[in-house]
């Protein structure tokens, strides 16, 4: 960890005391598969046998909570109640989504419909946030859905959440940064948005240009992010706040402006694509409600998580839906969406209305909500990464928390540093559909985890009841993909005649074949089976209207990760587990 090290062997056994950041092999490869290449040649071999036994293990509840807890070698700080999590999550969301994207969709697929694109992004995400709730209540550690699809789903598909996850965090945060340049751009009162930016003649469209600017508030993020977390709450709280009351501005005088200065017959054509244009949309607006699965790492640093998640996370995802839908409105009210600038739409929208001065208000309120998502983010991908290390699925270095400030520092680090790379010259639409096709993927999977949560429990589901379990959802799963596939290769509806009834009755299946194994203690998620089956069945349509591009972008990544895991991470966490069931 950062500073002190502490007494470490040397080669001749005696103890010496070093400053600064301890980076030695053991801190990376400290597993018995590592001591030595005849080892590693030993543990190649094994892949199979060790793969097949990770695939079908699963965590306990204790386990995440004490044992995997502990080996960070500190304690986090709980100096969080649900008022802190309400405002970690209007700051973790509301910030590039609404107002970069906003203008973008409703320029190229929804027109003034893009409402309407909120909305249904903005159920999917609720429902989702349901799902995350009563986990995080019952499992309050950082590792938020890779522990719990530990506990639920076993090693496996966590680790290939894992990988899913810090892609998300890492795309996620540079696109935000990338658009904390565009509207800073705005702010000083440049027409073009690559102003700051430096142009690269000669590269792809989508790379060349390159944004140091992006990497420098990266860098100032770093540092609030590693000093405290309730120093970083009370800075996101005060930022949020400004950040509501800009955003009230900005819907009410648009309202105003709109209805004054421009021309209600905006909305004459509200769907200009039709419900394929609006799908579309919500798809990539998802990015929009990136990020509150961040307030679920923060479980480990609350005071009271069982009544706290719940009221944090319910509550700021309600808010954030109706403010989105409110700016929606408001910015096709003002500009007709044919005309709507792409960059920072908001801005130049009050400009077109002869509001000058009102740019500059909304230019500084996005970047400081910007700041807040690009910071909470920090918090939470650093504590995703801590979890996961400390499975030794990545290396525990990353696990370890600083004694004095009560974060982890490494993986704050190492995270925001692979964010400032990717910010410095990726564009952002293609940030913005990867980083939807990875959330919607998880989410998916946090709600097949809570199905198998509520109706299976080694030792009470009998095993004809696990077998109903498993081919109710695998028609739920069908039912979904075969409607989400239909949607992008088809135009007309005959084929959810077949496909969506699949899906309904894998749902009623669960409902009334499989009897529930267990019930929450303090908080559930209602109407199980078919909240946890809805959410499934969203995400999965809204992965259907993403673009092929970025499907190949995100089965590149899969693969990258699943290269390290077979050399790496499948015998690191093998190792570590063996040695906790010895001990």
């Amino acid at each position: 960890m950062m500073g002190m090290s502490g007494t470490e062997p040397s080669g001749g056994g005696e103890g010496l005391k070093r400053w600064g950041c301890s980076c030695g092999k053991n801190d990376f490869l400290p597993e018995e598969s590592f001591e030595s290449w005849g080892n590693y040649a030993n543990a190649l071999r094994s892949t199979p046998a060790r793969f097949k036994d990770r695939f079908f293990t699963r965590s306990a509840y204790s386990t995440e909570l004490v044992e995997v807890k502990a080996r960070s070698q500190h304690e986090m700080k709980k100096t969080l109640d649900w008022w802190d999590l309400i405002w970690f999550g209007l700051g973790a969301v509301i910030g590039a989504g609404i107002f970069v994207l906003t203008g973008f969709e409703a320029k190229k697929h929804a027109g003034p419909a893009v409402v309407v694109s909120y909305v249904v992004s903005g159920v999917s995400a609720l429902l989702s946030v349901f799902c995350y709730t009563e986990f995080a209540v019952e499992i309050p550690v950082a590792g938020g859905s890779f522990a719990y699809l530990r506990v639920e789903l076993g090693d496996f598909v966590a680790y290939i959440a894992a990988g899913n996850i810090l892609l998300e965090y890492v795309i996620g945060g540079a696109a935000v940064a990338r658009s904390w340049t565009s509207y800073f751009t705005s702010l000083c009162n440049q027409d073009d948005s690559n102003a700051f930016r430096i142009t690269v003649h000669g590269w792809s469209e989508d790379y060349k240009y390159l944004d140091p600017i992006a990497i420098g508030v990266i860098i100032f993020i770093c540092i609030l992010a590693v000093l405290s977390t309730k120093g970083s709450s009370h800075l996101n709280c005060v930022a949020s706040i400004v950040h509501v009351i800009v955003i009230l501005f900005i819907i009410i005088a648009g309202l105003l402006a709109g209805l004054t200065k421009a021309d209600t017959d905006n909305y004459k054509e509200f769907a200009p694509n039709g419900a394929r244009g609006i799908f579309q949309a919500s798809a990539v607006l998802f990015f929009a409600y990136v990020g509150f699965d961040a307030v679920s790492t923060m479980a480990e640093e609350t005071k009271n998580p069982a009544r706290d998640i719940p009221i944090g996370l319910v509550g700021s995802m309600v808010i954030t839906t109706t403010l989105y839908c409110l700016l929606a409105v408001t910015l096709c009210l003002m500009v007709p969406y044919q005309v709507i600038d792409e960059n920072a739409p908001f801005s130049k929208a009050f400009e077109t209305v002869g509001m000058d001065w009102a740019k500059y208000v909304v230019a500084a309120g996005a970047l400081k909500g910007m700041t807040s998502v690009l910071l909470v983010g920090a918090v939470g991908q650093a504590r995703y990464l801590t979890h996961i290390a400390r499975t030794h699925m990545m290396p525990p270095w990353f696990a370890q928390v600083d004694a004095k400030t009560g974060t982890p520092v490494h993986a704050t680090i190492v995270m925001l540093a692979a964010t400032a790379v990717i910010a410095f010259f990726t564009s952002l639409d293609i940030l913005a559909n990867l980083l939807s096709i990875s959330t919607l993927f998880i989410f998916s999977l946090v709600a097949i985890a809570l199905l198998v949560r509520r109706y299976y429990v080694t030792g009470v589901t009998t095993d004809a009841n696990r077998n109903k379990l498993i081919l109710c959802i695998v028609m739920i799963l069908g039912g979904a993909i075969a409607t989400s596939s239909y949607w992008g290769v088809s135009h007309d509806w005959v084929g959810y005649c077949v496909t969506a009834p699949i899906w309904f009755l894998g749902t009623l299946g669960i409902w009334f074949l499989v009897p529930q194994a267990r019930s929450p203690k303090v908080w559930g998620v209602p109407l199980v089976p078919w909240f946890p089956s809805l959410s499934i069945g969203i995400n999965i349509f809204l992965l259907g209207s993403i673009d092929g591009a970025s499907f190949v972008r995100f089965a590149v990544w899969t693969v990258i990760t699943l290269v390290y895991y077979i050399f790496f991470g499948l015998h690191a966490s093998y190792d570590t587990a063996k040695d906790s069931e010895t001990n």
